[in-house]
């Protein structure tokens, strides 16, 4: 089991960016397959970024793709997130997201464990 803690969101300007942390419990972090999640009111839950256990390969959602930059640091059992070159429509809440279980749908799907989740508000 692992608990999730994310932090970092805020009020920011178009252009601008962001440092999300996502701190997990536990002694196993390295076990998990960490992404992040976010969602919008009204609009479906969209895979944001996923990096693999050791942190040697990581995948990004085609609307974030070479804006945002997902990273780990396995001795703090915690997961970045790098926001570059906000946009509206990056406002939503981000979560984080593990899973230990490997699918047909792993990174994008399947994930066991979830953050509470972190406000990002971009300002045109």
């Amino acid at each position: 089991q692992v608990q999730l803690v994310e932090s970092g969101g805020g009020l920011v300007q178009a252009g601008g960016s962001l440092r999300l942390s996502c701190a997990a419990s536990g002694r196993t972090f390295s076990s998990y397959v960490m992404g992040w999640f976010r969602q919008a009111p009204g609009k479906e839950r969209e895979f944001v970024a996923a990096i693999s256990r050791s942190g040697g390969s990581t995948r990004y959602g085609d609307s974030v793709k070479g804006r945002f930059t997902i990273s780990r640091d396995n001795a703090m059992n915690t997961v970045y997130l790098l926001l570059n070159s906000l946009k509206p429509e990056d406002t939503a809440v981000y979560h984080c997201a593990g899973t230990r279980i490997i699918t047909e749908g792993t990174p994008t799907t399947g994930y066991d464990y979830w953050g509470q989740g972190t406000q990002v508000t971009v300002s045109s």
